[in-house]
């Protein structure tokens, strides 16, 4: 989470879905090093507390059905970013809240639920905003043999050893296989992704896709964390056989550090070659 926020809890600590915002509000400082408004020293100290909640993202815990913090945010004024409910967390999820105000390990369920709502989904969105600028028409050097057409992009894509492509443009990047991998396993009919938000290393594993022959290992060229993968291979992973560098693309990556990746890639020309002399041992 790139944004700055402040916190508004439930004031209600004679309960435990009270209790259980205190713990949530706490436990989300720590994850994102945000400010929490004390309900309580809000009514009296509220001129700190508006300069708090007018220049950050107010998230709002309330405990239970009194919104006792919405309602105080609502007697401000202010702006509200997101808010969440522990009793009805609590009621969607099945969990029972304890009836004494012990943080027990329903109510720990309850403060993780809140947790991935307030920050993990947050997360996505940002990742989700990143866009890639493609090319719209790439240039391609062919290669036959026998029936097999073998294309490889001439400009701005880089290769590794394993047959996997990336294209970078600024600090994001597209990853994919190459015509040799879509052309040695013939009819690709499975694929399974990476998770987006992965972190990730050079050379890590990043998913396989799999034909009637084998399952190949897609090894990532380049560093950095997953923020998009291509969901139409899931339902159509025949895309990688049409154009593994257009529709068949599998992942957009934000990199973490290409200058020190490309140090361990092959540039067009290095990649042709090796491509060639596999071409010329392969048989389908």
């Amino acid at each position: 989470m790139d944004k700055k926020y402040v916190v508004l809890p439930c004031n209600g600590l004679d309960k435990c879905a009270g209790c259980v915002s205190r713990e949530a509000a706490l436990t989300l400082k720590e994850k994102i090093s945000c400010e929490i408004i004390c309900p309580v020293f809000y009514r009296v100290a509220d001129a700190r507390y508006n300069k708090l909640a007018n220049e950050n993202q107010l998230i709002i815990i309330d405990g239970c059905n009194t919104r006792c913090a919405t309602k105080l945010a609502s007697e401000k004024n202010l702006k509200v970013y997101k808010k969440v409910n522990v009793t009805e967390i609590s009621q969607q999820n099945n969990i029972t809240l304890s009836k004494d105000l012990k943080i027990g390990e329903n109510e720990k369920k309850i403060v993780e639920i809140i947790i991935k709502q307030l920050v993990e989904e947050d997360s996505q969105k940002t990742l989700s905003n990143l866009e890639l600028k493609f090319p719209e028409v790439i240039d391609y050097e062919i290669y036959k043999k026998d029936k097999f057409i073998f294309r490889l992009p001439k400009t701005g894509f880089y290769f590794n050893e394993n047959d996997c492509w990336v294209y970078a443009d600024g600090n994001l990047a597209r990853i994919g296989v190459t015509d040799y991998v879509q052309q040695s396993l013939s009819d690709i009919m499975f694929f399974n992704p990476p998770s987006v938000g992965n972190e990730i290393s050079q050379f890590d594993e990043v998913g396989s896709i799999e034909s009637g022959k084998a399952v190949f290992e897609i090894i990532s060229p380049v560093s950095g964390r997953i923020v998009r993968i291509n969901e139409k291979l899931l339902e159509s992973p025949e895309y990688i056989n049409e154009n593994p560098y257009e529709k068949g693309w599998i992942a957009d990556i934000e990199l973490s550090n290409f200058d020190s990746d490309k140090m361990f890639l092959l540039s067009f020309d290095e990649y042709f070659e090796k491509m060639k002399r596999k071409v010329d041992e392969f048989h389908v």
